[in-house]
């Protein structure tokens, strides 16, 4: 590995840095800074409002999707600058976070699949943060099965050559706010599960949508319920051929877990400054307990491990090369790790770690990071799909059994037959 800039990497890095200082909403700085996790913090504005508007001031003097094309609405910079605009833009980033979806697993996938008419018209609007788009992929019944799912679309009888829609989606993360959702549906339960799919694009606001937010455990609603209702899709907005859903699924699930995978916190360094300057064990410092820095340095183990892995994937970046499937170590490390950490860190608060209001130690980061920490452990990939694919794909074990895997879809047994 190596961990040095070259001169052309400093040299983007200054010129970054500077543009932040100059341009960053430094009004929202301290918000930022005291944000919980999967939240920006910003409570003084409309966070979404806030988010666009950062964006949109990116956009414009050509720092949005740094490594996107220019004619698309990016950057035309290389992927390892693109790492650098991220360290440099630090807590800001913060304000990415209704963009991700888009930016890091929609947007690649139009880029692949879709004409050149659709892409100009889709992507520039939605690098500068002008539309937000949504993934609606997952299904109550299919689980971490993505190939299980069972929402259908069929050509309309009319001639039109449009496709009918019915089905529901589940865990659909800021379909809310979204203006484009990429769906993937059943259009042939004739054949194996992974050969019937076809991947479409719509509006979200099309006739028979319908989005309901699912209250968390968090307080939040982050992810919603989706309901199609004879939604009409012309053929147009279709990815890839007929049948072909799943090969232009992988594309946004390999951008998924990079994107996931490579841009979580554990909330180690906000832990380690809590047993060193707030959490108290008998009156002394937590941190001078000798169980609590064994249980810091395990944590700290975790830590430089992803990110000296994540230093891996950078170089492999900065040498033109494309990270493998070994990223998925990434996320799922960091989804345990963040879990167990939380918990730990409301052990130490004791009765002060069942309160959770602005008053609560460290601004409730932990509950927030708790409460919201199961759904780390399945977006993007269950951990039992992740260590099937580290398994598989980077240490070379024999697969995992797929009994269904040839079978037609219409025959695969469920809970109910």
């Amino acid at each position: 590995m190596d961990f040095d800039d070259t001169p052309e990497e400093a040299a983007f890095r200054a010129e970054a840095r500077a543009w932040i200082e100059a341009n960053a909403p430094k009004h929202l700085e301290a918000e930022l800074k005291r944000a919980g996790f999967a939240s920006s913090g910003v409570e003084s504005e409309d966070p979404l409002a806030a988010s666009k508007a950062w964006q949109k001031t990116k956009a414009e003097a050509g720092w949005a999707c740094l490594h996107w094309p220019k004619e698309y609405g990016g950057g035309a910079r290389s992927p390892i600058e693109r790492v650098i605009w991220g360290q440099e833009e630090g807590v800001y980033g913060a304000l990415s976070g209704p963009f991700i979806i888009g930016h890091g697993m929609c947007g690649p996938t139009v880029m692949a699949w879709a004409g050149e008419d659709w892409k100009r018209r889709l992507l520039p609007p939605l690098a500068s943060g002008e539309e937000i788009w949504c993934q609606l992929f997952s299904e109550p019944a299919g689980g971490s099965d993505l190939a299980g799912l069972r929402t259908r679309a069929v050509p309309a009888d009319d001639g039109s050559g449009d496709w009918i829609v019915n089905g529901q989606k589940i865990w659909t993360s800021g379909a809310q706010h979204s203006d484009w959702g990429l769906l993937i549906t059943r259009t042939d339960p004739d054949v194996p599960k992974h050969k019937g799919l076809t991947m479409f694009f719509l509006r979200m606001d099309s006739p028979g949508v319908d989005v309901r937010p699912i209250k968390q455990a968090n307080g939040q609603s982050g992810f919603n319920e989706v309901y199609f209702t004879d939604v009409r899709i012309p053929d147009a907005q279709r990815l890839g051929a007929v049948g072909q859903g799943w090969e232009v699924s992988l594309t946004t699930l390999m951008n998924e877990r990079l994107s996931i995978g490579s841009g979580m916190s554990t909330g180690f360094p906000e832990l380690f400054r809590f047993c060193l300057e707030e959490a108290e064990i008998d009156g002394r410092p937590a941190v001078d307990d000798a169980a609590v820095r064994s249980r810091l340095a395990q944590f700290a183990v975790r830590q430089s491990g992803l990110k000296y892995t994540g230093m891996r994937a950078i170089t492999a970046l900065s040498k033109g090369q494309t990270p493998g499937p070994e990223n998925s170590i990434g996320k799922l490390v960091a989804g345990a790790s963040m879990q167990e950490l939380a918990m730990f860190a409301l052990d130490l608060q004791g009765q002060a770690g069942v309160v959770w209001d602005p008053d609560s130690p460290q601004n409730g980061r932990f509950q927030a990071m708790l409460m919201r920490s199961p759904a780390t452990r399945i977006e993007g990939g269950s951990d039992e799909i992740l260590r099937n694919i580290i398994g598989e794909r980077v240490l070379g074990l024999p697969g995992d059994i797929r009994v269904d895997k040839s079978v037609p879809f219409k025959d695969i047994p469920t809970s109910g037959r």
